[in-house]
């Protein structure tokens, strides 16, 4: 699931990859830049704020993207074309000086912003426990301002905390021992942010650790809760629940939780199995 981590390993594999590149040739073919080409420019730096990708290049020019659920990147040997049907797809592409080519393929938003003005694409996004400039009490306060909201909303607006997607809020939710649909404010949210921290910045970083949450890299082995909808909980053997989070939500993003290990406070825990 493409998540501040996912996000984080993609810019460190486009760094070490293309970074101080030169573009020999290239163009933009969706977003406000449509048709703009981009020969000429040198990849000057990236950098990444929550699930957003920033491409700076060496003209005062920042190249906004994000993934959603469907966006990728990939980069070509020179000479090796990527399939008619995949090329049809690409929303960037930068034919770089050595001959590689660098595609950014179905991107769902594609941006070009002046770098002094990035703010004006993603300045309303949350502290990103992934950045230098992490300010845990920030996210704190931020998630504090509405704690009837229930947990799994308010940890997946990155006005809030930016990079937890829906994989994270629901183990996050599980290994707090709250139920997804409590409110927020029923939980320790200085706990909760060091937690979230804590795991993002391991999957993030750590080798073979992507995404895992219970330690175990085996599969059907990794998640607590999430992906495990009609299985026993791995810590208590109660059958793992599932509910659509938002009715007709085009993501299809659900909630899971275990009824025994996260209560829903003062009333029935209710679901549906699957």
């Amino acid at each position: 699931m493409p998540e501040g981590d996912s996000v984080y390993r993609l810019r460190r594999r486009l760094e070490a990859a293309t970074l101080g590149a030169a573009v020999r040739d290239g163009e933009v073919r969706s977003g406000n830049a449509a048709g703009r080409s981009l020969a000429g420019l040198r990849i000057e730096g990236y950098d990444t704020h929550g699930k957003h990708l920033l491409t700076r290049f060496d003209d005062g020019s920042t190249l906004h993207t994000h993934l959603r659920m469907q966006g990728s990147w990939t980069i070509t040997r020179p000479g090796r074309a990527l399939p008619r049907a995949v090329r049809e797809t690409a929303r960037v592409r930068m034919r770089l000086d050595d001959g590689r080519e660098v595609w950014g393929l179905d991107l769902p938003v594609v941006e070009f912003v002046p770098t002094a003005r990035e703010s004006d694409a993603i300045g309303y996004l949350g502290p990103d426990p992934l950045r230098e400039d992490w300010d845990a009490a920030e996210a704190a306060r931020r998630l504090s301002m509405r704690p009837d909201r229930p947990f799994v909303a308010a940890l997946l607006d990155q006005a809030a905390v930016a990079g937890l997607g829906n994989l994270w809020v629901n183990e996050l939710a599980f290994l707090r021992g709250i139920h997804p649909f409590a409110p927020i404010g029923t939980t320790d949210l200085d706990a909760l942010v060091a937690l979230a921290a804590r795991c993002l910045r391991i999957s993030a970083t750590v080798p073979g650790m992507y995404q895992v949450t219970t330690g175990d890299r085996r599969k059907g082995s990794s998640h607590w809760v999430a992906g495990r909808a009609g299985r026993p909980c791995l810590r208590c053997g109660t059958r793992v629940r599932v509910r659509d989070e938002v009715q007709n939500d085009p993501e299809q993003r659900r909630t899971w939780w275990c009824p025994q290990c996260q209560p829903m406070p003062g009333t029935t825990d209710v679901g549906t199995p699957a």
